[in-house]
């Protein structure tokens, strides 16, 4: 059975250690990040099962890469913070936090909270693949497969396909993109214009004229799901994750 890849986002560097070291001698396989860019570099190859995450960190806020990771719905993710007001747990949790853990705090409580967590992780049912019938997305790998062929695509391409494919059809204007599908904060939505229009270049017969991703005027965009079927729209395939093991049994490894 494959180790369990969990990620620690601390900014102090002995705690981030010390986790690091209770976590690997309980059998996990943990990779230590500074901050947000680290972290963010680090989540571009693979997203964890787990994320320890300091709410405050030296180069930002950790609530708005907690609403990412929730946004991506591959990983649980646990606050340590030293904010101990009921606001501060309040807004943790609601960023999409699945635990929230204040410091200091003892070792036997956090891995306590750890092992919650996983066993959480063994009953989930998330989708390991997305079957849109020319259209396959692998989530464990972040491979995407049109018409047979194989699409390479950047991690923020991938995760902008998979936000809009699950809208389902429904369009989504370029603010609710940036905040489903992008890791940090940005100012400027046009942002989204820019990838959209690579990523038709990748998966448009005719990137001139798109079919697939469609501008929706006023609004943003949406997927036109129904033309990827020979047959009238049906919901997309996904094969359930049971078992820890199931999820872990598959390489990780991203083909970007």
């Amino acid at each position: 059975m494959s180790l369990i890849y969990i990620a620690i986002v601390e900014g102090n560097p002995h705690l981030r250690s010390l986790l690091g070291w209770h976590l690997q001698q309980a059998g996990y396989m943990p990779k230590q990040c500074a901050n947000l860019q680290q972290s963010r570099n680090a989540f571009a190859h693979r997203l964890p099962s787990l994320v320890i995450l300091d709410s405050d960190l030296p180069d930002g806020n950790g609530l708005e890469l907690c609403q990412w990771l929730h946004n991506q719905r591959q990983s649980l993710v646990l606050i340590l913070s030293a904010r101990t007001s009921e606001k501060d747990i309040v807004k943790g949790l609601n960023s999409g936090a699945d635990d929230y853990l204040t410091k200091p705090f003892g070792m036997q409580e956090f891995m306590a909270r750890v092992e919650a967590l996983m066993r959480r992780l063994r009953v989930a049912s998330a989708p390991l693949y997305l079957d849109y019938g020319d259209l396959k997305i692998d989530l464990v790998q972040r491979r995407v497969q049109y018409r047979g062929d194989f699409v390479d695509l950047t991690p923020q391409e991938f995760s902008l396909l998979y936000v809009l494919a699950q809208a389902e059809g429904n369009p989504l204007s370029r603010s609710e993109l940036l905040q489903r599908a992008w890791p940090e904060a940005i100012d400027n939505p046009r942002t989204i214009d820019t990838h959209v229009l690579s990523l038709r270049k990748k998966i448009e017969t005719d990137p001139r004229q798109p079919s697939l991703i469609q501008t929706v005027r006023n609004v943003g965009y949406r997927f036109n799901l129904e033309i990827l079927y020979d047959t009238p729209l049906m919901s997309p395939v996904e094969t359930p994750i049971n078992t820890q093991v199931n999820l872990h049994s598959h390489s990780l490894t991203n083909s970007n």
